[in-house]
């Protein structure tokens, strides 16, 4: 990793790298590879991303209702994560994205949901599952909310078109992330340059 990032993003790039650390060990103790349901195809790319535009739809359904517990989450994520990477390109947040695609996916779909299916059947894995990323992004209980949420729709489409691959569940929520990461780093940017303009209205007229 290039040793130009910070160090918040740094930290986060490595957290979410470990997860695929954790979800190899959890899956030996399990008799599980999650690597296993990996499988690169057209399809799979293809599906990931129309897969993905149900969740951007519901961000921007979400961000139109009037509800202060949405506003909160919004205005959390900017002052604690945009402020962090103001000054990040797209590559990077390209790259904590898709960290996060891939080490989450392996971990709770690959591993946790797989082995859970395996005991109890697959609606015992999805809802299960489900709650335990919910409480890994506890942010707040609406948060987490809307996380359980999500999960259970990359839990289906683990086995979307009949065909398990682990790589659909990988790009949906990759994207996603790297999606929702500029759109809300693009608010921060706007709302940070109206504040700058409100405080130094003057600013623009000096040469």
């Amino acid at each position: 990793m290039s040793n130009h990032l910070p160090s918040f993003l740094k930290q986060a790039c490595y957290f979410e790298a470990s997860l695929i650390i954790v979800a190899y060990l959890i899956g030996l103790f399990a008799n599980i590879d999650p690597f296993e349901w990996v499988i690169f195809s057209e399809t799979a790319i293809f599906n990931g991303m129309i897969a993905t535009l149900p969740l951007l739809l519901l961000f921007f359904a979400i961000e139109q209702l009037p509800f202060k517990s949405l506003r909160d989450i919004r205005i959390l994520l900017l002052n604690n994560l945009c402020a962090h990477l103001t000054k990040q390109s797209w590559a990077d947040l390209c790259l904590l994205a898709g960290l996060a695609g891939i080490g989450e996916e392996l971990l709770f779909r690959g591993v946790i949901q797989i082995w859970i299916e395996n005991v109890w059947g697959i609606s015992a894995a999805i809802i299960i599952t489900s709650l335990l990323f919910a409480l890994v992004h506890a942010i707040t209980p609406i948060y987490a909310l809307l996380a359980a949420m999500i999960s259970v729709y990359l839990g289906l489409s683990l086995d979307y078109d009949a065909s398990r691959n682990l790589l659909t569940p990988i790009i949906i929520h990759g994207l996603y992330d790297f999606i929702m990461l500029n759109l809300l780093m693009y608010q921060y940017r706007q709302l940070t340059a109206k504040k700058d303009e409100t405080q130094n209205p003057n600013s623009l007229r000096n040469p």
